[in-house]
């Protein structure tokens, strides 16, 4: 196996350096990596690994491509908007270099297809924004053996980590146990400055390509954290748990039977106060025996809203409690569902009796009931 001419003009700054050459960069084309979420930070890890020459890159997400992803899902662009991001990622990552195999996989990573997937590739790359999906993707690299290369972006601030357990620790000896439902708020609820989820996707494919290439120190053992505000990086260094449950002397032979249950995450909107989806929302909105209550921002409000809803700011509740009344059920409304979540059990231990949270919020309002409504 050798290179054509025509890889040897696309790979000629590879082929120049001493530390990939030739050998290294057909070791490239030999390899694969699996793409696990094409947002943020799987944008422009795809776009640097396809422009690397890896020879097969699997993308799954689910998901299909909205406005409000451009501003840092730089894989996509405003034509693709509502189509799959698979298709939307494969399109630009054909275009840019069409030797790559492309495995598309329009699903969500569950506990059922988890360990199939992984297989299939040599290293893996997590992208994703929620703990269930995080701790599932670790468990199963753990049992299948392949190396996770792990990101996550919060505002302004980035870590990133390589989990290897045939080498080093995993996520868990990092993370026993996932925080509190709803302590930690996703990117939609908390924002991330867009450049910075482009930032650590990059350092993800460079790992990638060093973990391939068998060169340089990867960050196998060591976590780096990035502060963009600041410009600061900080490594945290930390050895494999000896108790680990995972990766440690006893390891378990299959995934656990719900990863959501596990992190709390099926539980976030289930609190105190009870549940109502959209849809029912919307009928009762009709009847008129509900109050609805935005707790979302000024600007949030100016972006999409609900007719006839009540706003205040969630800082401005305790204040305005007497604005609400008492004899009614008053429905609470966010962006997600977890900041209504907090608000209706306040309410709750404030005396409200009757006091409902509008699970996924806003965002599913525009899915379920109204899509004039817009989603951000």
């Amino acid at each position: 196996m050798s290179l054509s001419s025509d890889d040897r003009q696309r790979y000629a700054r590879h082929l120049t350096l001493p530390q990939v050459g030739e050998s290294g960069q057909l070791r490239l084309r030999a390899a694969s990596v699996l793409l696990v979420g094409l947002g943020g930070l799987g944008s422009p890890a795809a776009l640097y690994l396809a422009a690397a020459g890896v020879g097969r890159l699997g993308l799954l997400d689910h998901d299909d491509v909205a406005v409000h992803n451009l501003q840092r899902q730089i894989v996509h662009d405003t034509p693709g908007v509502g189509t799959p991001k698979v298709q939307s990622a494969a399109a630009r990552l054909a275009a840019l270099n069409p030797s790559v195999q492309l495995d598309t996989w329009q699903v969500a990573l569950t506990r059922d297809n988890a360990r199939a997937l992984v297989r299939d590739y040599d290293v893996v790359l997590d992208g994703t924004d929620t703990f269930a999906t995080r701790y599932l993707l670790n468990d199963a690299c753990v049992l299948e053996g392949r190396a996770l290369v792990h990101a996550s972006v919060h505002r302004f601030e980035g870590q990133l980590a390589v989990f290897d357990a045939q080498r080093g620790p995993c996520y868990r000896c990092l993370h026993p146990t996932p925080p509190p439902a709803g302590s930690v708020p996703s990117c939609a609820e908390g924002g991330v400055l867009g450049v910075l989820p482009g930032l650590l996707g990059t350092l993800q494919a460079t790992e990638a390509l060093k973990l391939i290439l068998g060169i340089g120190e990867p960050l196998i053992g060591r976590l780096l954290a990035i502060d963009a505000l600041a410009m600061r990086t900080r490594e945290v260094r930390f050895d494999r748990d000896p108790a680990c449950e995972w990766c440690g002397r006893e390891r378990p032979s299959e995934l656990l039977p719900d990863y959501a249950a596990f992190c709390g995450e099926s539980s976030v909107t289930t609190t105190r106060a009870r549940a109502i989806t959209p849809t029912a929302l919307a009928e009762r909105l009709e009847r008129g025996d509900i109050v609805l209550v935005d707790v979302r921002e000024d600007w949030e409000l100016a972006t999409a809203s609900v007719a006839g809803a009540r706003h205040i700011p969630m800082s401005l509740i305790p204040a305005q409690l007497a604005l609400l009344p008492r004899d009614r059920t008053i429905a609470v409304l966010c962006h997600h569902g977890q900041r209504s979540a907090m608000v209706a059990d306040y309410l709750r231990s404030a005396g409200f009796r009757e006091v409902l949270n509008v699970t996924g919020g806003i965002d599913r309002w525009s899915v379920d009931v109204d899509a004039r409504v817009r989603r951000y």
